[in-house]
């Protein structure tokens, strides 16, 4: 299981040595630095509290934290929206790690029913990055998850442990960094997750680049952008995506690709589209394309 505290410790660490005095306005004095980022004085002095208050911070206390200081912190170290949701939680966890157990969520039948009526490759992934559903233009674009077994239809499995993942996405390091990404929110909400942690020890144990990113203490949320894509039968493609968040089921999304028809990659889709349902009942997929 992760530990909270030891989280809490290394993601401040990680996020105040990244700045730089010239990064946030202050002077350059004193004795040569002989590790990168802000000292803690500094830190302390942007976020307007104490040296003491936040080094028992920084040390994983964050018991009794109040939004206000929270937020001058996330402030004072630059943090984006997702950096300022994990730091939330991180706090909020050191002392009572009963918080929040890690629960399977419920997917509705009608919402498996409502892939098969969405016309590009859609699919419903949940906690640990799992995937649970998915419509055939996404087992044409993706491969046939329904031959994988279901303990390893898991996005972090595919892109460090299936060389075929790391072909179809041209920026495949970027890819990486994401899963990683999501995965790091993930264990900063359910710290005691043991099927997670189960994860990320196997992954870091198969994967030189997953250990180096997970070391990085980057957290992401699954929203929205574009992918390039290079498949074994209709070539390189650029895709956006979108990621919907069930309401009932915060921890269920539906995640889409789509092209312009007009485009060459939404001329591709349109293949795959024409394609995929074969390929799904013959069982073809990426992996055997690749």
């Amino acid at each position: 299981m992760t530990d909270p505290r030891t989280e809490l410790s290394e993601f401040l660490r990680s996020r105040r040595a990244r700045l730089s005095p010239d990064d946030v306005g202050l002077p350059r004095y004193g004795r040569t630095r002989r590790v990168p980022g802000l000292r803690r004085e500094e830190l302390a002095q942007l976020a307007g509290v104490s040296v003491a208050y936040y080094t028992r911070l920084e040390q994983g206390n964050g018991r009794n934290v109040s939004d206000e200081v929270l937020d001058a912190i996330s402030n004072a170290l630059q943090l984006n929206d997702a950096e300022r949701t994990h730091l939330r939680n991180l706090s909020s966890f050191p002392h009572d790690t009963r918080k929040k157990k890690a629960v399977t969520s419920r997917l509705r039948p009608a919402l498996t029913s409502l892939l098969d009526h969405v016309g590009v490759p859609a699919y419903i992934g949940g906690r640990r990055s799992d995937v649970l559903a998915w419509n055939p233009m996404a087992a044409a674009l993706f491969g046939d998850w329904s031959t994988v077994p279901p303990r390893e239809r898991n996005w972090a499995r595919f892109i460090f442990l299936q060389p075929s993942y790391q072909q179809l996405f041209v920026n495949w390091e970027s890819k990486a960094a994401d899963v990683v990404g999501f995965l790091r929110m993930d264990a900063g909400c359910y710290p005691n997750d043991p099927e997670l942690a189960a994860l990320i020890g196997e992954l870091s144990v198969k994967s030189d680049l997953f250990r180096r990113l997970w070391a990085r203490h980057d957290v992401k949320e699954k929203s929205f952008g574009t992918k390039v894509l290079r498949h074994p039968l209709v070539g390189e493609m650029t895709l956006s995506y979108e990621t919907l968040r069930m309401p009932s089921e915060p921890d269920l999304f539906l995640t889409t690709y789509h092209a312009d028809s007009k485009t060459p990659s939404g001329e591709a889709l349109q293949l795959l589209a024409n394609w995929g349902a074969d390929a799904t009942r013959s069982g073809t997929s990426v992996e055997s394309q690749a």
